[in-house]
C-alpha cells in the first residue's frame, strides 16, 4: 500500500528539520517483515531510529503520545533486523518527530529505548 501524501510530506519535513540538526541521512522508509522505519539517520557515531508521527491537533496528547508500547516493539524488531544486515554495531537510539499541525517539530530524542 502506497503511503499517503499527507505522510511522505511529514517525513520529508522531518528529515529535512534532522538534517539542519546535523544529523545524515542513511536510509529512507527501511521495510521488513516486521514493520517499517521512517527514517534512519546518523547522528555522530549513533545510529538514530527515527519516527515520524503527524497530527492535525494536539488533542489526546498528540502525535507523540501515539507511539504506544506496541508500535515501540514493532520498531524495536525491525531496528534488530536491520542491525542485521550490519557488520559493526554502532550505538543507537530512538527519536520520534512529532508534527503537530504548522508547529515547529517536536524533536524527542532518545524516546524510547530497547526494553530488553
Amino acid at each position: 500500500m502506497l503511503k499517503s501524501l499527507l505522510g511522505q510530506t511529514a517525513e520529508a519535513r522531518a528529515e529535512a528539520f534532522l538534517k539542519t540538526q546535523g544529523l545524515k541521512l542513511v536510509a529512507r522508509n527501511w521495510r521488513c517483515r516486521f514493520g517499517e522505519i521512517d527514517l534512519v539517520m546518523q547522528d555522530g557515531p549513533t545510529l538514530v531510529f527515527v519516527e515520524v508521527r503527524l497530527r492535525s491537533r494536539s488533542d489526546f496528547g498528540g502525535a507523540a503520545a501515539s507511539v504506544t508500547p506496541a508500535k515501540q516493539k514493532k520498531l524495536l524488531t525491525a531496528a534488530r533486523q536491520y542491525l542485521g544486515t550490519l557488520k559493526t554495531l554502532p550505538p543507537c537510539r530512538f527519536d520520534v518527530v512529532a508534527l503537530t499541525g504548522n508547529a515547529p517539530p517536536d524533536w524527542i530524542k532518545s524516546a524510547f529505548d530497547d526494553m530488553g
